[in-house]
């Protein structure tokens, strides 16, 4: 009941990231994945674009420059970031901040590691970069 009410008020994406927080059937490491499949928490049919967030994904701690991201796609930088803001509401390079930044917020409030560390663990190379 409580989902419905949140997929009603503030949409489908914000009901999914609720439900992936509430998931804790086992402590995770550091390293694993937490959240679910991107064709699972967005009805997301674009094969090209499921590819360029999990190669995303995969490499938070040492981002790819997007033209490498994109390269692996099969697609041109325009028509990846036409698909992003289609079918994500935002251009591919916030959606990988966003991810960098979603997974040091899990880190900051989950480990006492310094922020130094979240910092870098997260693709940023410094806490003052991490910081703005």
């Amino acid at each position: 009941m409580f989902l419905d009410l949140v997929g009603r008020h503030h949409g489908t994406i914000v009901a999914n990231r609720v439900c992936e927080k509430a998931i804790a059937f086992r402590t995770r490491s550091a390293g694993d994945r937490q959240r679910l499949p991107l064709h699972s928490q967005v009805q997301l049919n674009h094969q090209a674009v499921i590819k360029v967030v999990e190669l995303m994904e995969a490499n938070l701690t040492e981002p790819l420059l997007l033209d490498d991201i994109v390269r692996s796609a099969g697609l041109s930088r325009r028509q990846i970031e036409r698909l992003f803001r289609r079918e994500l509401g935002c251009s591919p390079s916030r959606y990988y901040l966003d991810l960098r930044l979603e997974r040091a917020h899990l880190l900051l409030i989950s480990s006492r590691l310094p922020v130094l560390e979240i910092a870098i663990a997260c693709g940023f190379v410094s806490a003052s970069h991490f910081s703005k």
